[in-house]
């Protein structure tokens, strides 16, 4: 549908053990999003963010920051199928080959 967005984000550098996964549920609750947060086994995060265009790109831009103690390298997106469920919720941990 023409007005929701989805993309799917990874999010590199110093992301894991600094609340990143806890922030971003809370940073996309507060925008309306659906999607999921995770960890990678590589120490990088992942998202998939869904809803209003306006919304979705706000949220991508704030995971170039991210929380006070994160410290962000590097942010690749790309286009994505919208996910089954709605709300926004933590995935476990993807182990990457």
């Amino acid at each position: 549908m023409a007005d929701s967005l989805t993309l799917r984000v990874i999010i590199e550098g110093r992301v894991q053990g600094v609340w990143f996964r806890g922030w971003t549920i809370q940073e996309a609750g507060r925008r309306g999003l659906d999607g999921w947060v995770r960890n990678r086994s590589d120490g990088s995060v992942e998202a998939l963010f869904s809803g209003p265009p306006e919304a979705v790109a706000a949220m991508v831009e704030a995971c170039r920051q991210g929380p006070p103690s994160a410290r962000v390298f590097s942010l690749s997106q790309w286009p994505a199928e919208a996910p089954a469920e709605k709300g926004f919720r933590p995935l476990p941990t993807s182990v990457v080959e």
